[in-house]
Protein backbone atom coordinates (compact mmCIF):
# COMPACT_ATOMS: atom_id res chain seq x y z
CA UNK A 1 0.00 0.00 0.00
CA UNK A 2 1.08 3.49 -0.83
CA UNK A 3 -0.58 6.69 1.03
CA UNK A 4 -0.22 10.28 -0.76
CA UNK A 5 -0.68 13.48 1.51
CA UNK A 6 -1.11 16.92 0.64
CA UNK A 7 0.28 18.66 3.34
CA UNK A 8 -0.59 22.13 4.59
CA UNK A 9 1.87 24.46 2.82
CA UNK A 10 3.64 26.08 6.01
CA UNK A 11 2.43 23.81 8.51
CA UNK A 12 3.28 20.22 7.65
CA UNK A 13 -0.63 19.14 8.83
CA UNK A 14 -2.18 16.84 6.13
CA UNK A 15 -4.59 18.24 3.85
CA UNK A 16 -6.20 15.29 1.66
CA UNK A 17 -4.91 11.80 1.52
CA UNK A 18 -5.58 9.26 -0.70
CA UNK A 19 -4.10 5.59 -0.41
CA UNK A 20 -3.61 2.72 -3.45
CA UNK A 21 -3.57 -0.91 -2.85
CA UNK A 22 -3.27 -2.53 -6.47
CA UNK A 23 -1.73 0.24 -8.45
CA UNK A 24 1.47 0.03 -10.44
CA UNK A 25 1.87 3.09 -11.25
CA UNK A 26 0.23 7.11 -10.03
CA UNK A 27 -0.02 10.09 -11.72
CA UNK A 28 0.22 13.40 -10.35
CA UNK A 29 -0.87 16.52 -12.06
CA UNK A 30 -2.95 19.69 -12.55
CA UNK A 31 -4.89 17.62 -15.19
CA UNK A 32 -8.38 15.90 -14.20
CA UNK A 33 -7.05 12.67 -16.06
CA UNK A 34 -4.59 11.59 -12.84
CA UNK A 35 -5.00 9.76 -10.29
CA UNK A 36 -4.30 12.50 -8.01
CA UNK A 37 -5.54 16.08 -9.18
CA UNK A 38 -3.79 19.01 -7.61
CA UNK A 39 -4.51 22.65 -8.40
CA UNK A 40 -1.87 24.86 -8.40
CA UNK A 41 -1.09 27.10 -11.16
CA UNK A 42 2.97 25.92 -10.60
CA UNK A 43 1.65 22.59 -11.34
CA UNK A 44 2.11 20.99 -14.30
CA UNK A 45 -0.88 18.92 -16.16
CA UNK A 46 1.13 16.02 -15.63
CA UNK A 47 3.85 16.58 -12.97
CA UNK A 48 4.83 13.29 -11.70
CA UNK A 49 4.82 9.50 -11.73
CA UNK A 50 4.56 7.21 -8.74
CA UNK A 51 5.70 3.70 -10.07
CA UNK A 52 6.53 0.63 -8.24
CA UNK A 53 9.43 -1.64 -9.47
CA UNK A 54 9.33 -4.25 -7.53
CA UNK A 55 8.72 -3.98 -4.02
CA UNK A 56 9.83 -0.77 -4.22
CA UNK A 57 8.21 2.92 -5.49
CA UNK A 58 10.42 5.72 -7.29
CA UNK A 59 9.26 8.63 -8.52
CA UNK A 60 9.81 10.36 -11.52
CA UNK A 61 9.68 13.81 -12.85
CA UNK A 62 7.35 14.32 -16.05
CA UNK A 63 6.28 17.97 -15.93
CA UNK A 64 8.41 21.12 -16.97
CA UNK A 65 8.28 23.09 -13.35
CA UNK A 66 10.46 20.82 -11.91
CA UNK A 67 10.38 18.58 -8.68
CA UNK A 68 12.23 18.89 -5.43
CA UNK A 69 13.16 16.33 -2.60
CA UNK A 70 15.18 18.21 0.52
CA UNK A 71 15.49 21.32 -1.47
CA UNK A 72 17.45 19.07 -4.36
CA UNK A 73 15.72 18.98 -7.75
CA UNK A 74 14.90 15.37 -8.98
CA UNK A 75 14.02 13.62 -12.17
CA UNK A 76 13.87 10.80 -10.60
CA UNK A 77 14.07 9.22 -7.24
CA UNK A 78 13.33 6.36 -5.01
CA UNK A 79 10.78 6.79 -2.79
CA UNK A 80 11.58 6.21 1.47
CA UNK A 81 8.63 6.14 4.08
CA UNK A 82 7.60 9.24 4.68
CA UNK A 83 9.74 11.30 2.16
CA UNK A 84 8.29 15.01 1.43
CA UNK A 85 8.00 15.86 -2.52
CA UNK A 86 7.69 19.48 -3.35
CA UNK A 87 5.60 19.79 -6.51
CA UNK A 88 7.61 23.00 -8.46
CA UNK A 89 10.02 25.31 -6.13
CA UNK A 90 7.33 26.97 -4.42
CA UNK A 91 4.23 24.74 -5.27
CA UNK A 92 2.69 21.99 -3.10
CA UNK A 93 4.49 19.37 -0.87
CA UNK A 94 3.22 15.99 -0.80
CA UNK A 95 4.41 13.08 1.58
CA UNK A 96 4.50 9.81 1.24
CA UNK A 97 4.17 6.88 3.68
CA UNK A 98 4.38 3.17 2.24
CA UNK A 99 2.84 0.16 4.25
CA UNK A 100 0.65 1.91 6.00
CA UNK A 101 -3.36 3.06 4.92
CA UNK A 102 -4.41 5.27 7.92
CA UNK A 103 -1.61 8.68 8.49
CA UNK A 104 -4.18 8.84 11.73
CA UNK A 105 -3.03 4.74 12.93
CA UNK A 106 0.49 5.70 12.02
CA UNK A 107 1.44 8.38 14.27
CA UNK A 108 -0.88 6.24 17.32
CA UNK A 109 1.77 3.47 16.53
CA UNK A 110 4.56 5.76 16.30
CA UNK A 111 3.81 7.49 19.88
CA UNK A 112 3.58 4.05 21.15
CA UNK A 113 6.87 2.78 19.58
CA UNK A 114 8.46 5.86 21.36
CA UNK A 115 6.98 5.25 24.54
CA UNK A 116 7.69 1.81 24.72
CA UNK A 117 11.45 2.82 23.59
CA UNK A 118 11.84 5.35 26.42
CA UNK A 119 10.64 2.69 29.15
CA UNK A 120 13.09 0.27 27.65
CA UNK A 121 15.73 2.76 27.75
CA UNK A 122 15.03 3.34 31.66
CA UNK A 123 15.08 -0.15 32.44
CA UNK A 124 18.43 0.02 30.94
CA UNK A 125 19.64 2.78 32.71
CA UNK A 126 18.28 1.83 35.87
CA UNK A 127 19.75 -1.97 35.93
CA UNK A 128 23.11 -0.53 34.52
Amino acid sequence: MITIILLHPSQNIPLQTWSFDQEESISIGRSIENDIVVYSAVVSRYHIQLKKNGQLWECINVGANGTFVDGEKITEVGLEDGMIIRLADTGPKIQVKLGIGDPEALQKRKKKKASSSHETLNTFIRDV
